[in-house]
């Protein structure tokens, strides 16, 4: 998106990581600590990707330095941190942007678009799965960085999704069911999650994940409503269905084999959505356009990630507001329910 923006910085504390990087995709400058990338008068917005547990310190150093934040997803690990970096963000007038690209996913936009347009009727239940054969970088099955796993991974997009697509409405309870099915030996965290949100208005969000699917990223929606209903695969409209008894390159994220039959997919990126949510963030700097995923958006997935986990530890549904105080991460409240329980 040269219109927009352009990339003029990257850091990494990793060994070469970040002057390769740079070298690669002809950034003009590289640093081995975020804090010297900071003073760059010439960086404007950052974009952290940095485990979950550095969101909250890198997201308020940007904001003293007067740099605007779009954040990955989950926000952060504790709602202490998500109010801190929403505090420190709003005294420094920067915007904090919550990276949440299912919001901009063209399939899944167009069925909102259907949806509001009351192609549906009352829409009451909404289903959104993401399931692969687990995360590329180790940090993200370490639960003292990552603060969870399946759940807070991949659960954090669908529990997103059904709030937004559902009108951002208030959420009344979640119930979730979470287990380590096949991964045991490499984390402490789940590794499929089933979790339930009931709305303020009646209408039932369900959300399914899972690191336990080989074959290649599946994600996918199904909306329904007392007059109608659709169904969007995120990635399969946009394959090519494939036979190589040879093998290639590449077909789609996660897919561990192109032997055989395969489905490799076009304009990946663009099915995502992040090309699409970096421009927004873009233009959201400029004061072109509102930000529609901010950080009050990470706050709310946080909220209900942790009562997800602590309904999981205690095996019953958990009402929100659910807040509960000096929690190191959301997975704690599932591997020691007295926690859950203290909040009650």
């Amino acid at each position: 998106m040269p219109e927009e923006m352009e990339v003029v910085a990257v850091a990494s504390p990793t060994g070469g990581n970040a002057e390769g990087f740079a070298k690669r995709h002809g950034i003009p400058r590289s640093y081995s600590d975020y804090r010297e990338m900071l003073g760059d008068p010439a960086v404007e917005m950052i974009s952290i990707t940095a485990p979950n547990r550095l969101h909250a310190q890198i997201t308020i150093d940007a904001a003293k330095a007067g740099k605007h934040v779009v954040c990955e997803k989950p926000l952060c690990m504790t709602l202490e941190e998500a109010d801190a970096m929403i505090d420190a963000c709003k005294k420094a007038g920067v915007l904090l942007l919550y990276a949440e690209e299912l919001f901009f996913a063209p399939k899944y936009v167009k069925a909102k678009q259907l949806a509001d347009e009351g192609a549906f009727g009352r829409v009451h239940l909404v289903k959104q799965g993401e399931k692969h054969s687990g995360p590329h970088s180790d940090w993200f099955w370490d639960v003292e960085q990552s603060g969870g796993g399946a759940l807070m991974d991949l659960g954090c997009h669908g529990i997103a999704f059904c709030w937004w697509f559902l009108g951002k409405q208030r959420v009344r309870s979640v119930y979730s069911h979470l287990s380590t099915q096949v991964n045991a030996r490499r984390t402490k965290g789940d590794d499929e999650a089933i979790t339930i949100i009931e709305f303020e208005n009646g209408a039932v969000g369900m959300v399914e994940n899972s690191w336990n699917r080989p074959g290649g990223m599946d994600d996918s929606i199904e909306v329904f409503g007392d007059k109608g209903q659709t169904y969007a695969d995120m990635l399969m409209g946009n394959a090519l269905p494939t036979y190589s008894e040879v093998g290639f390159g590449y077909a789609v994220e996660k897919a561990s084999s192109t032997k055989g039959w395969t489905y490799p997919v076009f304009e990946e990126h663009w099915n995502y959505g992040f090309p699409q949510e970096m421009r927004h963030f873009a233009r959201c700097v400029r004061r072109k356009e509102t930000p529609i995923s901010d950080g009050e958006t990470g706050r709310v997935v946080q909220e209900i990630l942790y009562a997800a986990y602590a309904s999981a530890g205690l095996g019953r549904k958990i009402s929100l507001p659910f807040r509960p105080k000096g929690i190191a991460k959301p997975i704690d409240l599932w591997k020691k329910p007295e926690l859950a329980e203290a909040a009650l």
